[in-house]
């Protein structure tokens, strides 16, 4: 789970880590006077999605008085901002944050994660903030700090000295690096985080250091023991369709192709959207019924494939084991009843109850159509999505 920057920034104060002074508003009149509730002589103004990247697309602007202020809020409010972590579509700009700005001398970039490899907590650091981590990672290496946590010994002193002195910090800032480390790492143990990215994180040109930026993430399984941070969601950042097949316990991930598949089990949903694009089709989606699925989830899940206006094809591949071949077949038949679409359905049955599903779908519509294998299957899907094989 996501939350905004405003939001994150708000747990940052919780936990003393420094960040700027500033207001979320959601309308260009309250932007004006957010600038003289704010100290200083320019400001901020950022849109607030979920999404980075916002600068390079005009999400971040810069105010000199309290009319430019509200004008770039109305240049952002009731848009859509589209970045590299977006897709096409976008993000709805809700709110705005401002900010009043600070005299920065140096950027920069700080994140606590999960590293799955080694099993532990992970402070990654770098001289080179404001930028693209990855980017800094492929071209200069050697400007990153990795820093492992043992998780019976947490963050020690030391670990702080190290990250501090790699950011040539001195001073009275090694003091502060290390106090807003340890709310970092506290925010994370408390709140079940998965990430906690600061870039950047800016040093003044008086020496102190402030979080300029926040983005925390959550881990979806430890969600519902956080009521605070559950009621920070917001459903209009986020894809309707997948948030409908959470209610149902389904797996599905919104995609920009045209061929909607329905799959039981991921690596098989992975391996039929690899032979969809080798086949030279795009996959309108990823969608994993599970293998304890019933009707009513097949229906659902069927449903929320067609909702998609941009199908144009429908590729079912259910290897029968846990769910069986034959729930299948009735559940695309109570959604056809339900949907009424013409959209072409391929459907390739195997294993467990093959023979009853496969026998359930005959002639029960002419857009029905039964697949020898997995080949023939997406070779047909491509074909009848007008995509060309």
């Amino acid at each position: 789970m996501n939350i905004h920057e405003f939001q994150a920034k708000q747990l940052f104060k919780d936990y003393k880590i420094p960040v700027p002074h500033s207001l979320v508003v959601d309308s260009a009149e309250r932007a004006a006077e957010a600038t003289s509730e704010l100290a200083g002589d320019s400001w901020v103004i950022k849109a607030q999605v979920h999404a980075g990247g916002r600068g390079k697309v005009g999400g971040v602007k810069f105010a000199k008085t309290p009319e430019e202020a509200s004008s770039c809020a109305k240049q952002m409010l009731g848009k859509s901002l589209v970045t590299k972590q977006t897709g096409s579509a976008g993000l709805p700009i809700n709110s705005v944050l401002i900010e009043q700005t600070y005299p920065i001398k140096r950027e920069f970039y700080l994140s606590l994660l999960v590293d799955r490899h080694s099993e532990r907590l992970c402070f990654i650091s770098s001289i080179a903030g404001g930028m693209d981590i990855e980017a800094v990672a492929a071209e200069t290496p050697e400007k990153i700090t990795t820093l492992f946590l043992d998780p019976a010994a947490g963050l020690q002193g030391h670990h702080c000295r190290q990250v501090a002195f790699s950011l040539n910090l001195q001073g009275d800032q090694i003091k502060s690096l290390s106090k807003l480390m340890q709310g970092m790492v506290q925010l994370f143990l408390d709140k079940d985080a998965s990430q906690i990215e600061i870039n950047p994180l800016v040093e003044t040109e008086m020496g102190d250091l402030f979080a300029l930026d926040a983005k925390i993430n959550f881990d979806d399984n430890a969600i519902a023991l956080h009521k605070d941070i559950v009621e920070l969601r917001d459903l209009r950042q986020e894809d309707e369709k997948e948030n409908i097949a959470k209610q149902f316990d389904l797996n599905y991930i919104t995609l920009e192709g045209n061929i909607g598949c329905m799959v039981n089990g991921a690596g098989l949903a992975m391996a039929t959207m690899d032979l969809v694009k080798l086949k030279g089709g795009i996959p309108a989606n990823f969608l994993d019924v599970g293998g304890g699925t019933t009707i009513e989830k097949v229906t659902e899940a069927f449903k929320l494939i067609v909702s998609d206006k941009n199908v144009k094809a429908v590729l079912v591949n259910i290897f029968g084991g846990i769910v069986q071949c034959d729930v299948i077949a009735q559940g695309i038949i109570g959604a056809l009843e339900q949907v009424k679409t013409d959209l072409p359905v391929i459907v390739r049955l195997e294993g467990a109850h093959a023979e009853e599903g496969r026998a359930l779908l005959h002639n029960v519509a002419p857009n029905i159509i039964p697949a020898e294998d997995l080949d023939h299957a997406a070779e047909t899907a491509v074909k009848l999505a007008g995509v060309g094989a």
